[in-house]
């Protein structure tokens, strides 16, 4: 099925529910929730997703995982999809939204799942397509896509002006002295509230914004000196920390 509400479909009595959709660039997806799972594809360009969790970059060519029930909004960027919509007890991923690396054949499966029947023979070729695709699914690789925002209001609010202008050289200490707190304190604060350190997260934030800007083409030297790194060179070591390829590799493997 391609460019219809999973609304108008979600009483479909098929485990899988298989929908492609082309968006214009920069449509957003007010916050919704779907009965069912979702994974949703970006066949070409980058999405950006939010829940109250946090958020996740999701590059050409992978996926994310949003479980049953759980609010979302989604920002398209020269994005045509490929969603599964499934059934919540056919697949457990956890209950977080997860962003996961697709495999060729995951790929391949996903192409041919949109041109399925609605109704598919639930004996034949399509629903044997259908349960491929669940078993790739369930033993994908997940990557450190996300940045986790924390539920207390005051770190809030420095995470949230953090994503809209990152900077490598704000330390922990800045922080708590605009918290009032003590290094110690915000220190336990900020792990119990997003399950890093401070570094851990500053790091991770920076890749994810990163990311989305390298599948749009903005040059490796521009994101880096954006980011406050001192140079490229020490931009691309702390990318290759985090998701083990250089940003130069990263893209030709996403563009390949």
């Amino acid at each position: 099925m391609r460019n219809v509400s999973i609304d108008e479909l979600d009483d479909t009595p098929r485990v899988v529910v298989a929908i492609g959709t082309d968006y214009a660039h920069g449509h957003l997806l007010a916050r919704h929730t779907h009965r069912r799972a979702q994974l949703l594809y970006g066949a070409t360009g980058v999405m950006q997703v939010s829940t109250h969790d946090g958020s996740w970059v999701v590059p050409p060519q992978r996926a994310v995982w949003i479980p049953a029930g759980v609010a979302h909004e989604v920002l398209m960027l020269g994005v045509s999809t490929r969603s599964l919509y499934i059934e919540p007890e056919a697949v457990d991923l956890g209950r977080q939204c997860q962003v996961i690396d697709v495999s060729p054949l995951m790929r391949h499966l996903l192409m041919e799942a949109v041109e399925a029947p609605l109704n598919y023979d639930e004996a034949g070729r399509d629903a044997v397509l259908m349960d491929l695709l669940l078993h790739e699914l369930a033993r994908s690789t997940h990557l450190p896509l996300h940045i986790p925002l924390p539920v207390e209001p005051r770190l809030l609010g420095l995470c949230q002006a953090f994503v809209q202008q990152p900077n490598a050289h704000q330390s922990p200490r800045q922080w708590a002295d605009q918290l009032h707190i003590s290094l110690r304190t915000f220190n336990r604060l900020f792990r119990q509230q997003t399950g890093l350190s401070f570094s851990q997260w500053r790091q991770q934030a920076c890749v994810v914004l990163a990311l989305a800007r390298l599948a749009t083409g903005t040059p490796v030297t521009r994101i880096a000196l954006d980011c406050g790194y001192e140079s490229p060179a020490a931009f691309s070591t702390m990318f290759r920390r985090i998701l083990g390829q250089a940003p130069s590799v990263w893209l030709a493997a996403t563009n390949s």
